[in-house]
């Protein structure tokens, strides 16, 4: 049977776009993935008993995730991880990024990429099912030097999920991309 990728609405996010909730299927293997914040929120495997479990943390709908602070599913950036002070120097230039999560910058600042819409595109492969996300973070956003164009794959098949990254920037700034999915494995 081949992979296949279902596409429904979401919701609308507080910035008005539409979001979309892509479903990748590759037979035992279902994972749904939310424009906003490029977002898991589901993935389905057999458990020990065979049977269809999701072992990932998140909300039945696009409320929980919009309100969520725990970064449930999220996809993060510009940068993993605390920035302290939210301050730092590259080439010689301090930067000062937006705070939340005082005294520190945390996961890319207030409007971090698990708070934007990506542009989504479903691909199918034979066996493959996936959506590649892609966003553009502008030069100053949250404080970053340089335009960062991002782009996250995810890819399912019967016995995988894979999430590749790839970002370019047109100036000098620091990346650290993550996922951030909390797992039920219970």
């Amino acid at each position: 049977m081949p992979a296949t990728v279902t596409t429904t609405a979401f919701g609308t996010a507080p910035d008005g776009r539409a979001v979309a909730l892509h479903t990748l299927d590759a037979g035992p293997v279902r994972v749904g993935v939310a424009t906003y914040g490029g977002h898991l929120t589901a993935i389905t495997v057999p458990d020990r008993d065979g049977r269809p479990a999701d072992v990932a943390l998140g909300y039945d709908d696009l409320a929980g995730y919009v309100g969520d602070t725990a970064y449930f599913g999220a996809l993060v950036g510009r940068y993993a991880n605390r920035i302290a002070r939210g301050r730092f120097t590259l080439d010689g230039v301090a930067y000062t990024l937006a705070i939340n999560n005082p005294p520190n910058a945390l996961h890319g600042g207030v409007v971090g990429f698990n708070r934007v819409v990506w542009d989504a595109e479903p691909v199918t492969a034979g066996d493959a099912a996936g959506v590649v996300l892609r966003h553009t973070s502008p030069a100053g956003d949250q404080g970053y030097p340089g335009a960062l164009d991002v782009r996250v794959t995810y890819t399912v098949t019967a016995d995988a999920l894979a999430i590749d990254y790839h970002a370019a920037a047109d100036a000098p700034t620091p990346v650290n991309l993550t996922q951030h999915t909390y797992w039920n494995l219970a």
